[in-house]
């Protein structure tokens, strides 16, 4: 699985890309502004979105083209998860900075699931 990493604090870019990598995705970035993630995301399955991106857009704009325009599954990564709780955005789940390994394995792993489903149902058809 091919993984986004849109997160404009090198530190906690590097580890994200740390985790996603030892579970055996492939990461593409870090990157930190919206034109960056919309250039990747035609190659990308799944984003790891932080909500402030360095070029002053939202997380959550970024968010709903990745999910309308490519059908990309996000999680948000952020530090304040009350902007997403009030408009959850379509992304499939939240991760809340401090976080550890095992929340970005949990939310991956519900990524996965969802795209297994999505396939067996497309197979089903």
């Amino acid at each position: 699985m091919r993984v986004l990493i849109v997160e404009d604090e090198t530190l906690i870019a590097e580890l994200l890309e740390t985790v996603v990598q030892e579970q055996g995705h492939e990461t593409i970035g870090p990157v930190s502004t919206m034109e960056q993630a919309l250039a990747y995301a035609p190659r990308t399955d799944i984003a790891l979105v932080d909500l402030g991106l360095s070029d002053g857009n939202s997380g959550h704009l970024l968010a709903r083209r990745l999910i309308d325009r490519f059908g990309i599954d996000v999680i948000f990564v952020t530090g304040d998860p009350g902007p997403v709780q009030q408009g959850f955005d379509g992304a499939l789940a939240v991760v809340r900075k401090p976080f550890s390994d095992d929340d970005i394995i949990d939310a991956l792993g519900r990524a996965l699931d969802k795209r297994s489903r999505s396939v067996g149902r497309r197979i089903a058809s």
